[in-house]
């Protein structure tokens, strides 16, 4: 089985994303591995890993869109805005009526100019965001404009006096930050709010349903790949057939004939074979990435 494809993994909680990468290298017997887009430690659920000549389709991964299910608490304010950071500030959720919550959530969702939160992977000129609020900085990263094109309220849960817990599912851009939506949704109602529990439940059409445990993927090993190259290609990206003559000119970095497709969408050549990624521009098909075999 080819070493080239898309691994669909589970991710466990307590492992960073990088954990499980190094692990997938172990079974996979290979260094080229990588991941489609952060979860963090605390998060489980749907994380792309890509080996070999299939890292190069991560970044369309990382900017696909995103859903997740989670637990927000109210009440409480953390320094990581979740459950692994401190608790800075505590304010009594009890009397937060569940209309209101629903209506501070609901204002969160659309296009929205989120502020990320300040413990996050975020470079500020070369370093990390998180590393900088670790060394006692201060630190305040500019908003950007996502969408939450879903954010609907599961359960309201009042199991203790002072807080106030809250299952949501939401479907998001790339580049959303479900714990700012808790820190968020708390600053709204006066009484503060993180996350507690996380789980992401798709990346584009990669869902939980074919998603592999790190235990299932050791019984395999080193067949891990559930998705070689062309089929994750073809499963991610619209398709064109290219003639003998088109494949020549592609495999080589020249640019085909527009196809009228809207971009980027995956060449395959007359064997089925993934020749290269390509969009359509002035009037030309030229390869973002050209991944046939050398």
């Amino acid at each position: 089985m080819s070493t080239d494809g898309l691994i669909v993994v589970d991710k466990p909680g307590g492992m960073t994303s990088h954990d499980v990468v190094a692990r997938i290298r172990r079974l996979a017997k290979t260094r080229r591995v990588g991941h489609g887009g952060t979860l963090d430690p605390m998060a489980t659920g749907v994380l792309v890993i890509g080996v070999g000549r299939a890292t190069r389709l991560l970044t369309y991964v990382i900017g696909a869109g995103k859903s997740y299910a989670g637990t927000i608490r109210l009440g409480q304010t953390t320094v990581t805005d979740d459950a692994e950071g401190d608790v800075t500030a505590t304010v009594p959720a009890g009397q937060v009526t569940d209309e209101a919550i629903r209506a501070a959530l609901a204002g969160l969702s659309g296009e929205v100019d989120q502020v990320p939160s300040a413990v996050s992977a975020i470079k500020i000129d070369g370093q990390r965001a998180y590393k900088r609020v670790r060394d006692g900085e201060s630190v305040e990263l500019p908003a950007r404009r996502v969408t939450i094109s879903r954010l609907e309220v599961l359960a309201i849960r009042r199991t203790e006096p002072d807080v106030v817990d809250v299952d949501v599912d939401v479907t998001c851009s790339s580049g959303t930050y479900i714990r700012a939506i808790a820190r968020d949704a708390g600053l709204a109602l006066g009484v503060g709010g993180h996350l507690t529990a996380l789980r992401r439940t798709a990346v584009g059409g990669f869902t939980l349903a074919e998603a592999a445990t790190l235990d299932e993927l050791e019984q395999r090993a080193p067949d891990v790949v559930n998705l070689p190259l062309d089929a994750a290609a073809d499963r991610f990206f619209a398709r064109r057939e290219a003639t003998p003559d088109e494949a020549r000119v592609l495999a080589h970095g020249g640019p085909l004939d527009p196809a009228g497709l809207t971009g980027p969408y995956a060449v395959f050549g007359p064997a089925g074979g993934l020749i290269a990624i390509v969009s359509e521009r002035d009037g030309r098909a030229r390869a973002e990435i050209v991944l046939a075999p050398a």
